[in-house]
């Protein structure tokens, strides 16, 4: 009985923690506010992407992915985290194992798990970002400024998407996302001494 009631108790207080009930949708993978249902046509997605003054990033996650569930759960739902990737990105997500058709920029049209296998994606989750525009016939992964492969705490997370927003990666002295990273793992650090 005391094992009952420890676990009813446990399961209220996890009803009533922000971030921790990710929806799932009719394909089993997390579901954001901020993501958006396009005809993943992602010539098409990454004009509208830039019309919106955002960044095009490609979420690809899989039905009863850990990693993914734990992105939804404990990372992507931090109030900074939430704010900044809905503000600055146009986040389209795609399916390891999905049917729907995907265009790639290059023009080329597949399933969603072809095109992944094309784009050689082994991990989820992984994240795919885009710059503005990208050279006539290149694919989507061959056009990518960054690409995060797996699972990252909050710090990680928020750093790539900011390093990837303020195109960190295109100074010319700019730093590469590792020193970046540990620059801001330091300034971190000194706020809270």
């Amino acid at each position: 009985m005391r094992q009952f009631i420890a676990a009813f108790l446990l399961g209220l207080a996890a009803m009533s923690m922000p971030g921790l009930a990710a929806n799932i949708g009719d394909d089993g993978l997390h579901k954001a506010p901020w993501m958006r249902e396009t005809f993943l046509d992602l010539r098409e997605d990454l004009a509208e992407a830039n019309a919106e003054g955002k960044r095009l990033a490609l979420m690809i996650e899989q039905r009863g992915c850990i990693y993914c569930k734990m992105m939804h759960e404990e990372v992507y739902p931090q109030p900074d985290i939430a704010q900044y990737v809905s503000e600055n990105f146009f986040v389209v997500q795609i399916n390891l194992h999905g049917d729907r058709e995907v265009t790639d920029l290059d023009g080329e049209s597949m399933p969603e798990k072809d095109m992944l296998r094309k784009w050689g994606i082994l991990f989820t989750p992984t994240v795919i970002f885009l710059p503005e525009a990208a050279e006539e016939g290149v694919s989507a992964k061959d056009a990518a400024v960054a690409i995060m492969p797996g699972a990252f705490k909050e710090g990680t997370t928020l750093d790539m998407y900011t390093w990837v927003n303020e195109k960190r990666y295109a100074l010319e002295n700019g730093e590469d996302f590792q020193r970046y990273h540990a620059r801001r793992i330091q300034e971190r650090q000194s706020k809270q001494d």
